[in-house]
Protein backbone atom coordinates (compact mmCIF):
# COMPACT_ATOMS: atom_id res chain seq x y z
CA UNK A 1 0.00 0.00 0.00
CA UNK A 2 1.56 3.20 -1.15
CA UNK A 3 1.45 6.37 1.42
CA UNK A 4 -0.70 9.33 0.11
CA UNK A 5 1.42 12.32 -1.15
CA UNK A 6 2.66 14.39 2.39
CA UNK A 7 0.33 16.38 4.26
CA UNK A 8 2.02 17.21 7.13
CA UNK A 9 0.14 18.32 10.74
CA UNK A 10 -0.76 21.03 11.16
CA UNK A 11 -0.79 22.63 14.97
CA UNK A 12 -3.04 24.94 16.01
CA UNK A 13 -3.46 26.97 19.40
CA UNK A 14 -6.97 27.99 20.25
CA UNK A 15 -7.59 31.00 21.98
CA UNK A 16 -9.86 30.95 24.58
CA UNK A 17 -11.81 33.49 27.01
CA UNK A 18 -9.46 32.84 30.21
CA UNK A 19 -6.67 34.04 27.47
CA UNK A 20 -8.28 36.78 26.05
CA UNK A 21 -8.36 37.87 29.38
CA UNK A 22 -5.59 37.97 31.12
CA UNK A 23 -4.03 39.59 27.52
CA UNK A 24 -6.31 42.65 27.62
CA UNK A 25 -4.90 46.12 28.55
CA UNK A 26 -4.56 47.06 32.28
CA UNK A 27 -4.19 44.87 35.45
CA UNK A 28 -1.49 44.20 37.27
CA UNK A 29 1.92 43.36 35.77
CA UNK A 30 3.62 40.00 36.77
CA UNK A 31 6.33 41.68 39.57
CA UNK A 32 3.61 43.76 41.12
CA UNK A 33 1.25 40.45 41.67
CA UNK A 34 4.04 38.24 42.95
CA UNK A 35 4.71 41.07 45.24
CA UNK A 36 0.99 41.17 46.30
CA UNK A 37 1.24 37.36 46.73
CA UNK A 38 4.11 37.84 49.15
CA UNK A 39 2.53 40.71 51.28
CA UNK A 40 -0.54 38.80 51.51
CA UNK A 41 1.49 35.50 53.13
CA UNK A 42 3.53 37.71 54.95
CA UNK A 43 0.30 39.26 56.51
CA UNK A 44 -1.42 36.44 57.26
CA UNK A 45 1.85 34.51 58.86
CA UNK A 46 0.71 34.96 62.70
CA UNK A 47 -2.57 33.32 61.88
CA UNK A 48 -0.72 30.67 59.59
CA UNK A 49 1.79 30.05 62.97
CA UNK A 50 -1.05 29.48 65.55
CA UNK A 51 -3.05 27.37 62.91
CA UNK A 52 0.26 25.39 62.85
CA UNK A 53 0.52 25.41 66.62
CA UNK A 54 -2.83 23.52 66.69
CA UNK A 55 -2.21 21.76 64.14
CA UNK A 56 1.05 19.95 65.98
CA UNK A 57 -0.56 20.18 69.33
CA UNK A 58 -3.84 17.80 68.17
CA UNK A 59 -0.73 15.23 66.43
CA UNK A 60 0.59 15.15 69.80
CA UNK A 61 -2.36 14.43 71.63
CA UNK A 62 -3.22 11.65 69.20
CA UNK A 63 0.21 10.28 69.68
CA UNK A 64 -0.34 10.39 73.34
CA UNK A 65 -4.11 8.97 73.68
CA UNK A 66 -2.94 5.75 71.40
CA UNK A 67 0.29 5.51 73.82
CA UNK A 68 -2.08 5.33 76.78
CA UNK A 69 -4.64 3.24 74.85
CA UNK A 70 -7.25 5.61 74.35
CA UNK A 71 -7.23 6.76 70.92
CA UNK A 72 -10.20 6.74 68.53
CA UNK A 73 -9.88 3.68 66.35
CA UNK A 74 -9.33 5.91 63.30
CA UNK A 75 -6.21 7.44 64.60
CA UNK A 76 -3.93 6.99 61.62
CA UNK A 77 -6.97 8.73 59.53
CA UNK A 78 -6.33 11.31 61.17
CA UNK A 79 -2.89 11.81 61.57
CA UNK A 80 -2.92 11.73 58.00
CA UNK A 81 -5.06 14.34 57.41
CA UNK A 82 -3.26 16.72 59.59
CA UNK A 83 0.37 15.48 58.08
CA UNK A 84 -1.53 16.30 54.87
CA UNK A 85 -2.73 19.99 55.77
CA UNK A 86 1.15 21.01 57.17
CA UNK A 87 2.18 19.68 53.72
CA UNK A 88 0.16 21.40 51.47
CA UNK A 89 0.51 24.54 52.84
CA UNK A 90 4.34 24.60 54.89
CA UNK A 91 6.28 25.84 52.03
CA UNK A 92 4.36 28.57 51.11
CA UNK A 93 4.37 29.83 54.27
CA UNK A 94 7.88 29.49 54.83
CA UNK A 95 8.74 26.51 56.62
CA UNK A 96 10.09 23.72 53.69
CA UNK A 97 11.54 21.61 56.10
CA UNK A 98 8.25 21.10 57.72
CA UNK A 99 6.99 20.18 54.59
CA UNK A 100 9.73 17.48 53.90
CA UNK A 101 8.52 15.95 57.33
CA UNK A 102 4.99 16.01 56.37
CA UNK A 103 5.39 14.79 53.12
CA UNK A 104 7.74 11.71 54.38
CA UNK A 105 5.35 10.89 57.00
CA UNK A 106 2.22 10.82 54.41
CA UNK A 107 4.35 8.74 52.14
CA UNK A 108 5.04 6.43 55.21
CA UNK A 109 1.40 6.30 56.43
CA UNK A 110 0.02 5.67 52.81
CA UNK A 111 2.86 3.05 51.69
CA UNK A 112 1.53 1.08 54.92
CA UNK A 113 -2.01 0.52 52.48
CA UNK A 114 -4.05 0.72 55.75
CA UNK A 115 -2.06 -1.17 57.97
CA UNK A 116 -0.76 0.37 61.17
CA UNK A 117 1.91 2.17 61.17
CA UNK A 118 4.55 1.88 64.23
CA UNK A 119 3.74 4.07 66.11
CA UNK A 120 6.96 4.84 67.47
CA UNK A 121 8.17 5.55 63.69
CA UNK A 122 4.99 7.56 63.57
CA UNK A 123 6.47 9.70 67.03
CA UNK A 124 9.65 9.99 65.44
CA UNK A 125 8.31 12.22 62.47
CA UNK A 126 6.31 14.34 65.11
CA UNK A 127 9.36 15.13 66.80
CA UNK A 128 11.07 16.12 63.72
CA UNK A 129 7.83 18.15 63.12
CA UNK A 130 8.01 19.80 65.95
CA UNK A 131 11.62 20.14 65.37
CA UNK A 132 11.35 21.84 61.92
CA UNK A 133 8.65 24.36 63.82
CA UNK A 134 11.23 25.90 65.90
CA UNK A 135 12.38 29.68 64.54
CA UNK A 136 15.97 28.37 64.43
CA UNK A 137 15.12 25.29 61.71
CA UNK A 138 12.07 27.03 60.16
CA UNK A 139 13.48 28.44 56.95
CA UNK A 140 16.34 25.00 56.25
CA UNK A 141 15.73 22.96 53.60
CA UNK A 142 16.18 19.60 54.01
CA UNK A 143 19.59 19.37 52.20
CA UNK A 144 20.81 21.43 54.76
CA UNK A 145 20.34 18.57 57.56
CA UNK A 146 21.30 15.75 55.96
CA UNK A 147 21.07 13.42 59.20
CA UNK A 148 17.84 14.31 59.50
CA UNK A 149 16.86 13.76 56.28
CA UNK A 150 18.27 10.44 55.44
CA UNK A 151 17.27 9.29 58.85
CA UNK A 152 13.59 10.13 58.24
CA UNK A 153 13.84 8.76 54.86
CA UNK A 154 15.26 5.12 56.14
CA UNK A 155 12.56 5.04 58.58
CA UNK A 156 9.76 5.23 56.13
CA UNK A 157 11.40 2.45 53.90
CA UNK A 158 11.48 0.64 57.38
CA UNK A 159 7.70 1.21 57.96
CA UNK A 160 7.20 0.14 54.20
CA UNK A 161 9.48 -2.99 54.41
CA UNK A 162 7.71 -3.93 57.97
CA UNK A 163 3.70 -3.16 56.97
CA UNK A 164 1.47 -5.68 57.80
CA UNK A 165 -1.18 -6.11 54.85
CA UNK A 166 -4.48 -5.42 55.65
CA UNK A 167 -6.87 -8.87 55.31
CA UNK A 168 -10.64 -8.31 53.91
CA UNK A 169 -11.93 -7.36 57.33
CA UNK A 170 -10.11 -4.61 57.00
CA UNK A 171 -7.69 -5.31 60.09
CA UNK A 172 -3.74 -6.25 59.53
CA UNK A 173 -3.48 -10.05 58.89
CA UNK A 174 -1.52 -11.60 61.53
CA UNK A 175 -3.43 -10.35 64.35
Amino acid sequence: MSEKPGREARTFFVDTRFQRLARRPGGVPRDQAIENAQAKIDAGQPEFEAWLDGQLHELVDIVRQVQAGTADPAWSAAIASHCRQLRDVGTTMGFVLLTFVANNLCEMLESTNGAQCNLELIACHVDALLLARQEQYRKLRPEQLPELTAGLRRVAEFAESTSIAPDDAGTPSGQ
